[in-house]
């Protein structure tokens, strides 16, 4: 059920830690010890972010004999962006709409503002 993977993504990418893990991963693979250099947290809570971020599609971890690296999986993303671009289409067709009604308001303010 797309929802559920939209939860999850949506649930994922609420925690700054997470959205950090994945800029640096849209950069390339990365160990679990390369992810945690930055953050002044305990490798164990990297690794549960991790899960998080793997249990939502976001992530994989491969295997290469000792290095477990991490790669960034871009199809949980396209499918939120995809949800999101309809409400975007939504609010700015919204918004021009709005735009152009009051443009049409300043019109007739200053067409009765030159009669007085």
């Amino acid at each position: 059920m797309e929802n559920d993977h939209l939860s999850l993504t949506f649930a994922a990418l609420a925690d700054p830690t997470r959205r950090a893990i994945l800029a640096r991963l849209a950069e390339g693979e990365a160990s679990v010890s390369e992810l945690s250099e930055p953050f002044e947290i305990s490798q164990p809570a990297i690794t549960k972010h991790l899960k998080v971020l793997e249990r939502a599609g976001l992530i994989s971890r491969g295997r290469q004999a000792q290095w477990r690296p991490c790669r960034l999986e871009v199809q949980p993303l396209r499918e939120a962006t995809g949800w999101m671009d309809q409400y975007r289409q939504f609010w700015e067709e919204s918004l021009d709409r709005l735009e152009d009604y009051l443009i049409e308001l300043q019109a007739k303010e200053t067409r009765h503002g030159k009669r007085k």
